[in-house]
């Protein structure tokens, strides 16, 4: 028998969480406090993006006219979600660069990489003089800006949520990871609910002269906040285990274990990536539906007083961000696949129902329609953080995740705005954005059926990871009893 503690790539990186490999089973027994701050910090970075997520969609008619002046109302706020997809067209690109990198170099270091660009990026926006001031060169900048915006991005979500996953007990993976997406509804609250807040206090003039600045410009401080955590960070337990692993083959005869290749990361988990591609497909459809689209579909299509419409939306994330701490509870309870199972079936069934209420214009009929969206998306927030990094192994985690996520999310959930605005327009008919999310729902729930249960499991590629030496040594003595039994031999 023997034991061994891996060593992380740079040195104390481990110092708290201890792995103790035995020849029965490798085992971690997680630090409260360490795991505290990687959800902390983890969540930070997601809400500063969605922060800037949330404010573009809710300021998106002032940045219309401030960028693409023109006398269609429908072609200007086509412009506007045109460079709001945009960032996405280069997500793929960022996933591909910085997710193996993250599997070479640490998640920690990526993360902290893909910090300083997105705050940066988002600065910049509240800087770019208007079209008025110097023509062309504003919306020029501003896709610019975008395009960087999004190539950070692809490198954000999947080193969270692997960061997450990686540090998190077996048994708390789901309420953990559903901190990362509290992150995002506290993002998009606190971008929102500036907007509506300027919306109210200034006057239209104001807004467009220089109110639209502030929201991004806000950026810049989140921005060194969020890096600050992350470089306080120590690399996750399941990084540091396979480093270790490396540096002792290393310095045997033994031969060397090469690093990932892109074709390793994407093609030798094909079906595996599909199965992301499709989650996510239903997960992102329907969240940009309800928190970026649904605003500009009250204001613009239903002519709703622009602010009470932003004040409903706030109101039903701040429900949202209620349900989703106890919904992570739940998926760690039942199942991942129950509960985004569920989520599934809600939106193919109520969808329909839902945007019929919102359509009736009073608050009686919006606040329950836009609430049974809400609820519904809940699912999927509590629920994919820690479903997602499951379906790959420790080696891959990174990288594959970060480019299925995002191919998912720029082909669909990104252009979702963009592309039902467009189809109402053509058609005329109101009753897109249902449509749109039931076929997001029926893709969902063929990836669920085809998924493996990855509740109360370790992850691939990692031992079990326990909150207290007691749990683990129960799992060392149930491996030797195991082994020790006549079936096992």
């Amino acid at each position: 028998m023997s034991t061994s503690v891996p060593v992380a790539p740079r040195p104390g990186s481990v110092a708290k969480n201890s792995e103790r490999q035995t020849d029965e089973a490798p085992v971690t027994v997680t630090d409260p406090a360490q795991v505290k701050r990687a959800v902390k910090a983890a969540a930070l970075g997601n809400a500063m993006e969605w922060f800037d997520f949330g404010v573009y969609s809710y300021i998106a008619v002032t940045l219309g006219k401030v960028f693409f002046p023109s006398d269609n109302p429908t072609a200007q706020m086509l412009s506007t979600f045109g460079a709001f997809a945009a960032a996405f067209l280069v997500r793929p690109i960022g996933g591909m660069v910085f997710g193996p990198l993250g599997d070479r170099v640490g998640r920690q270091k990526i993360l902290a990489i893909t910090m300083i660009m997105m705050a940066t990026a988002t600065f910049c926006i509240g800087l770019i003089p208007s079209f008025a001031t110097i023509g062309m060169w504003a919306p020029a900048l501003l896709f610019l800006a975008r395009l960087v915006q999004g190539f950070s991005t692809g490198g954000e979500y999947g080193g969270a949520s692997t960061f997450i996953a990686e540090y998190s007990p077996d048994k708390k993976r789901g309420f953990l990871g559903s901190w990362l997406e509290f992150g995002t509804l506290v993002g998009y609250l606190c971008g929102a609910g500036l907007v509506t807040l300027m919306t109210a206090l200034l006057s239209t003039s104001d807004l467009e002269s220089w109110g639209w600045r502030v929201p991004f410009l806000v950026a810049g401080p989140m921005g060194l906040i969020g890096l600050y955590l992350r470089l306080k960070l120590e690399e996750t337990p399941a990084f540091a285990a396979q480093a270790a692993e490396d540096e002792k083959l290393a310095s045997t005869a033994a031969p060397k274990r090469e690093k990932p290749s892109l074709k390793e990361t994407v093609v030798g988990q094909w079906r595996t990536m599909l199965l992301c591609v499709g989650l996510v497909l239903v997960f992102n459809v329907t969240n940009y539906m309800l928190l970026s689209y649904m605003p500009t579909y009250l204001t613009e299509q239903l002519e709703y007083d622009p602010t009470h419409g932003l004040l409903i939306i706030l109101c039903v994330m701040a429900f949202m961000m209620c349900v989703q701490p106890f919904a992570g509870l739940l998926s760690d309870r039942f199942g991942r696949r129950p509960v985004i199972a569920v989520g599934c079936a809600g939106f193919l069934v109520l969808s329909v129902p839902a945007l019929l209420l919102i359509q009736q214009g009073s608050l009686a009929a919006i606040v329950p329609g836009l609430l049974m969206l809400g609820l519904l998306q809940v699912c999927f927030t509590s629920a994919m953080p820690s479903t997602l990094p499951a379906l790959f192994p420790t080696k891959t985690r990174y990288g594959s995740l970060s480019i299925g996520f995002n191919v998912s999310v720029s082909l669909f959930g990104g252009t979702t705005p963009l592309v039902v605005a467009a189809l109402i327009g053509w058609t005329g008919n109101l009753m897109m954005p249902a449509y749109y999310m039931m076929g997001a729902a029926v893709i969902g729930g063929i990836a669920v059926f085809f998924m493996t249960e990855s509740a109360r499991r370790p992850l691939p590629g990692s031992g079990p990871a326990v909150e207290t030496e007691e749990e683990a040594e129960q799992i060392r003595a149930d491996a030797r009893r195991e082994s020790a039994s006549p079936s096992a031999s």
